[in-house]
């Protein structure tokens, strides 16, 4: 029984190095951010809203927070939104902005 500890810290050391949004789809998040994003994106920066995530001083630093940041605009916009939507989402914006490995 010992080594069922060991094997589960060894599991949770592997996923310590997946990539972010592993089962993330990009191109879903694409759309669903297409969809629910872009409008409200558009009214808080202008243009086509992508200035709202590359700013000089950025405030989303890390892969959870990102996932975090996409959750808190999903309940504000009432877009429905399930868990793995939202990792869609964070997926794209990952792919597309923030580029966290």
């Amino acid at each position: 029984m010992k080594s069922l500890p060991v094997a589960l810290l060894a599991l949770a050391s592997l996923s310590a190095f997946a990539a972010p949004f592993a089962r993330g789809d990009a191109a879903a998040g694409k759309k669903l951010h297409d969809e629910k994003c872009v409008a409200c994106h558009q009214r808080l920066v202008g243009g086509d809203g992508s200035d709202l995530y590359t700013p000089i001083d950025r405030k989303i630093e890390t892969p959870q927070a990102l996932l975090q940041r996409v959750a808190a605009c999903s309940a504000q916009v009432d877009a429905g939104w399930f868990p793995e939507e939202e990792e869609h989402a964070a997926a794209y914006l990952n792919r597309q902005f923030y580029k966290f490995k």
